[in-house]
């Protein structure tokens, strides 16, 4: 079972920033994947951004030049950091862990909201 513990989500204005963290029980190898994810209401769940094991990035168009997923391979730890934030960037931001070895897992989600 792989836990995942997501942090940092909460009411910003437009242009601002936040960081969220996401915190694995697992390491991150090889083909592995973590990363984030969002869904907005009324809308299905969509890719934030992701990194494999070996390093790669890959990030959705809508948030590319304002947001940077990083991390600390030491405590397991994704982060990602978003800036110039959108109204339309309000959604529950979703950690994800696809391993090969345990499998697909979600954290619990933390709402990020873009409000004046």
């Amino acid at each position: 079972q792989v836990q995942l513990v997501e942090s940092g989500g909460g009411l910003v204005q437009p242009g601002g920033s936040l960081r969220l963290s996401c915190a694995a029980s697992v390491s991150i190898f090889g083909r592995d994947t973590m990363g984030w994810y969002r869904q907005a209401p009324g809308k299905q769940r969509e890719l934030v951004a992701t990194f494999t094991g070996y390093g790669t990035t890959n990030y959705a168009d809508s948030v590319k030049g304002r947001c940077i997923i990083s991390r600390d391979s030491a405590k397991n730890t994704a982060y990602l950091q978003m800036s110039s934030l959108k109204a339309e960037d309000t959604a529950v931001y979703y950690c994800n862990v696809a391993s090969v070895r345990y499998g697909n897992y979600w954290g619990q989600g933390t709402q990020v909201t873009v409000s004046s």
